[in-house]
């Protein structure tokens, strides 16, 4: 009896795994998320308001923000038919894009699960023009298609103690919670600050590339950004110490992509 009941426990084990075990996009690695993506898309919205109530949104007839609206507004479009033609469209399913500019000069820019976008007036000067800003929407697009945060906050909640989730952690430590959030996507801290590993970055470069290439942006460009972002100031830690790559090993990398995303761009 106690054989039988402990395989009928492991057959629902594995079938509750083995939904979540997908492979991402572009780059093909196998990823397994632990935290339901339609609650995290719930807590995005609630989120994303208080976010937007408690900063200077840029109106609509700001000229910063018809841009970034426009080049967000491809981005997301070009991502969605990339995703339809390899059947992964569930990745986006339950997503209502929608893109603010709020005046302020971090040098940062974030999509939350459910397609909310921000971009702040600081990251401007260094996306320069549109091609610039089309790195940054399509590599933050691309961490949220990824589900780079999930796996972020699965480690979080993990770190609150057995058998801990995310409804759960919400309602006994509702200020945790948040906390957890906003750090697992990169929201208050420069661009992509302490958000996502190494490795997160470098595949939401790779799948950005391809995203703004399909949009008609040269993937080109990208390099240049990344160029422009490192002359930032500030002293890098070394990349063994460092959740980014360095610079100089995320242009090699993006280089090296380089062929492969010129594929799919027709200017």
């Amino acid at each position: 009896m106690r054989t039988a009941t402990s395989r009928a426990l492991a057959a629902l084990i594995l079938v509750a795994i083995i939904p979540a075990c997908a492979k991402v996009p572009i780059t093909g690695r196998r990823q397994m998320n632990l935290v339901n993506e339609g609650t995290l898309m719930s807590m995005a919205l609630t989120q994303y308001q208080d976010f937007l109530q408690q900063h200077t949104v840029l109106p609509a007839s700001d000229a910063r923000t018809k841009s970034v609206k426009a080049v967000g507004q491809r981005i997301a479009a070009a991502a969605t038919r990339f995703l339809e033609e390899n059947n992964s469209s569930n990745r986006v399913a339950g997503f209502e894009w929608d893109f603010n500019t709020v005046d302020d000069n971090t040098v940062n820019a974030w999509c939350m699960p459910g397609g909310k976008v921000v971009v702040y007036t600081g990251i401007l000067p260094v996306t320069q023009d549109d091609a610039g800003l089309a790195v940054v929407m399509g590599h933050e697009i691309a961490h949220a298609i990824a589900r780079h945060g999930n796996k972020h906050i699965s480690q979080g909640i993990a770190l609150q103690g057995a058998g801990m989730t995310l409804e759960v952690l919400t309602g006994e430590k509702p200020s945790v919670a948040r906390d957890l959030f906003l750090q697992s996507f990169g929201i208050g801290g420069a661009l992509g600050m302490l958000a996502y590993s190494r490795k997160h970055e470098t595949e939401a470069d790779k799948m950005g590339l391809v995203f703004m290439a399909m949009a008609g942006y040269d993937p080109r460009e990208a390099p240049k950004f990344w160029e422009r972002m490192s002359q930032g100031g500030g002293q890098a830690p070394p990349e063994i110490l460092s959740t980014h790559p360095s610079d100089q090993t995320r242009m090699r990398d993006l280089e090296a992509y380089m062929p492969q995303a010129l594929k799919y761009y027709k200017p």
